[in-house]
């Protein structure tokens, strides 16, 4: 199993992401905005005391700290910065803002196909489990 973190601020799309993976036996976590997500991480503020996810869901559009913003913190913060991200987004021209982002496994764009983000998930943790230490 994987621990997953979902970050939108569409609350139906996260109940979804969260039914889907937790039928394939992952734990999820949620957080509905990046200052949430930041503050689950221990980004901001500070805490090493955190858990932290195998995987986060982020979605790019959501008010107060944005999933751009969200993903140059935890690229910024040496513990987050290997948790590979899967950007979600209305808007394919975002890929490109998220090009110097190293840690982005995927690009899924809303409205998604939930086999499409499942087989994703699946072939990340093909045995269940984490891929990184």
């Amino acid at each position: 199993m994987a621990n997953i973190l979902v970050v939108d601020d569409e609350k139906d799309v996260v109940t979804l992401i969260k039914f889907l993976l937790e039928k394939d036996g992952h734990r999820v976590a949620e957080a509905f905005n990046g200052a949430e997500a930041l503050k689950l991480l221990g980004v901001e503020p500070p805490d090493p005391s955190a858990a932290l996810p195998d995987l986060i869901i982020l979605d790019v559009m959501m008010p107060v700290v944005d999933g751009y913003t969200t993903a140059t913190k935890l690229r910024e913060n040496a513990e987050t910065r290997a948790i590979p991200l899967v950007i979600l987004t209305a808007k394919g021209q975002m890929r490109d803002v998220f090009e110097m982002t190293p840690n982005v496994a995927a690009y899924i764009e809303k409205p998604f196909d939930p086999k499409q983000l499942r087989d994703l998930v699946t072939g990340m943790f093909p045995s269940g489990g984490p891929s990184r230490p």
